[in-house]
């Protein structure tokens, strides 16, 4: 199955990929198409610019957390209305898990996907030695097709003359699509943590405009929004349906998922199961909103920086209270990371804040770390039923968190055996009647079973009589 798309990757980290890919999507978009973007990797900070860029929600692909047939097709559901479907990779091409240039990687989602790659690559101080980085790169591995390449950081013209002769004698397969000139302020502001969000810092008109302006100028559009891409077809099950056919639905119920500029971090793929799995997302606001939405069966409140709004969340006593009050009256809650922070007593004091309280869920307060506390790739293993499905099952997520709370109580339950690389870590995924936290942002595509089971519960607490107290 053919497509219009590329995937926009680089030799490492810091070469320039999320200024350039924003650039292409700004400029395509400007001239009336439909972008489709996505990211690889576990990441939820990139996704939020390109859905500033674009004005659609970006979808993570990661080889890691889900399995192949599940990737390709969501990148071809989620490409199938758009002109032009653009990935944005992670890290270096080939870097992927450990030693392995394949799992985990960029280049393993371009060959599921049959995305063209193009490769940023920083030229500065380079001129012959670009042609043989870029050689190498489009040698590397028969299953990544290599498209071109975009030069960034260029010194002037004459250098960005000498690259495009260098290629076309020694890498003429491997098509120039541009050079771009040196541009300090075209870099993203500092980032909070490490990291910013899209709504903390929701880049300016005009600075969306400077980078439309930079494609136009710089790069070849119209050879980068010609590549097409060679999705392979659907497998088909023995009954003759596409083996991703949904289950029959038994009737829908109204999740509540926070949505705000506290918790903003959530793989869109979850949101479409859930409503594959019979779900209608209702959004709310944790900051805003003085209560939950009207005939809720559930809630999901996912990651985010809680902390940064601390104040404000613990502000409004309103939406506190009837999240309280749906737990206890049993309600199924699911919470991961900055969700289940907001769940706890709330934050510590610290030198420059005094203590916040926020909904008391779960007996412990967080306290934030100079320090990141937890990064990488996590798996889960249910050590009972839960709300995400039966004991035994597992499920993959990533684990990313500046934050610790205080130790859990004994009579709390622990749901998760948590282990990295098959290294067990300890006992996570936390319960309180029928509400479960964590600090790991679950991939829902990472098992089938995840969406049904959560919409299951809260199906089932709707045909409960209302107890709120």
């Amino acid at each position: 199955m053919d497509g219009h798309g590329l995937l926009i990757a680089a030799p490492q980290s810091g070469s320039g990929k999320t200024t350039v890919s924003l650039a292409i999507m700004a400029a395509l978009k400007r001239r009336g198409l439909l972008v489709a973007p996505f990211k690889c990797g576990p990441d939820f900070i990139d996704p939020g610019y390109h859905r500033l860029v674009t004005g659609r929600p970006s979808i993570n692909l990661d080889a890691w957390m889900c399995p192949e047939e599940f990737l390709s097709g969501s990148f071809r559901q989620n490409s199938l209305d758009a002109d032009l479907a653009v990935i944005e990779g992670v890290m270096g091409l080939f870097d992927g898990l450990g030693a392995s240039p394949f799992e985990g990687s960029s280049a393993r989602i371009a060959a599921i996907t049959g995305a063209p790659v193009v490769l940023v690559v920083n030229a500065r101080g380079m001129a012959a030695s670009a042609a043989a980085l870029v050689k190498g790169f489009a040698g590397f591995d028969q299953r990544v097709k290599l498209a071109g390449v975009i030069f960034n950081n260029v010194g002037s013209e004459s250098h960005a003359e000498l690259l495009r002769q260098i290629m076309s004698q020694l890498v003429p397969e491997a098509a120039v699509f541009g050079c771009i000139p040196r541009d300090e302020s075209l870099a993203i502001p500092s980032r909070h943590l490490g990291l910013v969000t899209a709504e903390d810092n929701p880049l300016p008109p005009e600075f969306l405009e400077r980078l439309a302006e930079l494609a136009e100028r710089y790069l070849d559009l119209d050879g980068l929004a010609g590549l097409k891409t060679n999705l392979p077809h659907p497998p088909i099950c023995k009954e003759g349906r596409n083996s991703l056919s949904l289950p029959a639905i038994e009737g829908h119920v109204r999740i509540a998922v926070a949505r705000d500029a506290a918790f903003c971090f959530v793989y869109e793929d979850n949101l479409r199961l859930l409503r594959e799995a019979g779900a209608e997302i209702v959004t709310f606001s944790p900051l805003e909103d003085g209560g939950l939405p009207d005939g809720i069966g559930g809630i999901y409140l996912p990651g985010g920086y809680p902390e940064l709004y601390a104040e404000r969340l613990a502000a409004n006593s309103s939406m506190m209270a009837a999240i309280r009050n749906s737990v206890a009256a049993e309600m199924p809650v699911y919470a991961e990371c900055g969700g289940y922070v907001y769940l706890t007593e709330g934050l510590e004091e610290t030198l420059d804040r005094a203590a916040v309280d926020f909904v008391g869920i779960f007996p412990v307060r967080a306290r934030m770390l100079p320090r990141r506390k937890a990064l990488g790739y996590r798996q889960a293993e249910l050590l009972h039923d839960t709300l995400l499905g039966g004991s035994g099952a597992v499920c993959r997520g990533h684990e990313f968190h500046y934050s610790e709370t205080g130790e859990m109580p004994d009579g709390v339950v622990r749901n998760y055996n948590v282990s990295r690389q098959g290294v067990l870590l300890g006992q996570e995924g936390f319960s309180v009647r029928n509400c479960l936290g964590s600090y790991l942002h679950l991939h829902f595509g990472s098992n089938p079973e995840i969406a049904p089971a959560l919409v299951g519960a809260c199906r089932q607490f709707t045909r409960k009589p209302a107890i709120f107290l």
